[in-house]
């Protein structure tokens, strides 16, 4: 089978397809050894659906309701009563990073494992509201296999999110074939304690980065030690990670991936408040950026479900 299958014919299939070539060639002008071979993906709206909101804004909603059982009157207290009542259009109004922080705040006290336990569990079976499958069950068909042909050719692999990296870790590696220790995202303060002889880190209500914009390439560098030869991103908050990576010497490859196609997925780019994509669209030329056509460049938006 020839790679990325799930991909037309194109521009922007070409491009990558010549590019790996090209960094993997021993003896050819472009050449990079695998040690040095890194690429960045983004993860919402990227790698998975993140309409009408991101799946960890899903994840909170379900929390809220959960602590509202035992706690009624958060049913009456904004930003919880938009959550319970899904009101899109008051949450677009609280922003994503407001929106992490109170994703945070719910699980202050917690241990990392109790947390990744509560992840794990909601997200084998929580299902998106409109597509009708689970959210794992969300992710776009054409990215797995570029993740694949690229660690077939010897690249390292990192989702760079803006998402709580606790959050995506309880899935990379069996959703996207990505490690847990390669997950770069954003974080909360912790405090090291005792509990019954074990040491533990309790998560605390307070943001430690929100990795999005230029935190992505500064994190990228703290976290993974190098500048990625190839990113891929589809909004506005991945440009610091894209310019970053494209304005590195020697190959560089920069896609930007442009959610057009309403019939398989959602058209959208400036309209959305949360991760609008607007100088993306105006500068990709500029910046020397790879625009990627879903509905054009994608024979297939997602797999089968599992």
């Amino acid at each position: 089978m020839s790679p990325l299958p799930s991909w037309n014919d194109g521009a922007a299939k070409s491009a990558i397809l010549d590019f790996v070539a090209r960094v993997t060639t021993p003896g050819g002008p472009d050449f990079v050894p695998a040690e040095e071979r890194l690429a960045t993906f983004d993860n919402d709206g990227t790698l998975w659906c993140e309409q009408p909101l991101q799946t960890q804004v899903f994840f909170l909603i379900d929390r809220v309701k959960a602590l509202a059982a035992s706690d009624p009157g958060l049913k009456d207290r904004q930003p919880y009563k938009a959550l319970i009542e899904q009101d899109f259009k008051t949450l677009l109004g609280f922003g994503k990073q407001a929106l992490l922080e109170l994703a945070f705040a719910t699980h202050a006290g917690m241990t990392e494992e109790a947390f990744e336990e509560i992840a794990r569990n909601w997200l084998a079976t929580a299902k998106h509201p409109k597509l009708g499958r689970r959210f794992t069950d969300c992710t776009y068909r054409p990215q797995l296999e570029l993740l694949d042909h690229l660690r077939a050719n010897g690249f390292k692999t990192c989702i760079v999110t803006g998402g709580g990296v606790d959050f995506v870790r309880t899935i990379s590696a069996a959703v996207y074939g990505v490690p847990r220790e390669q997950v770069i995202g954003s974080s909360v303060k912790t405090r090291f304690e005792m509990q019954d002889g074990r040491g533990q880190l309790v998560k605390l209500a307070q943001l430690g980065s929100f990795n999005d914009a230029e935190a992505k390439p500064q994190n990228i560098s703290l976290q993974a030690g190098r500048r990625p030869l190839l990113a891929f991103g589809n909004s506005d908050g991945d440009l610091a990670m894209l310019r970053y990576t494209k304005t590195g010497p020697g190959a560089r490859l920069a896609l930007l991936l442009h959610h057009d196609d309403a019939d398989r997925e959602v058209a959208y780019d400036r309209d959305f408040g949360l991760s609008p994509l607007s100088e993306g669209l105006d500068r990709a030329t500029d910046y020397g950026l790879t625009l990627v056509s879903m509905k054009r460049d994608w024979a297939t938006v997602f797999g089968s479900a599992a």
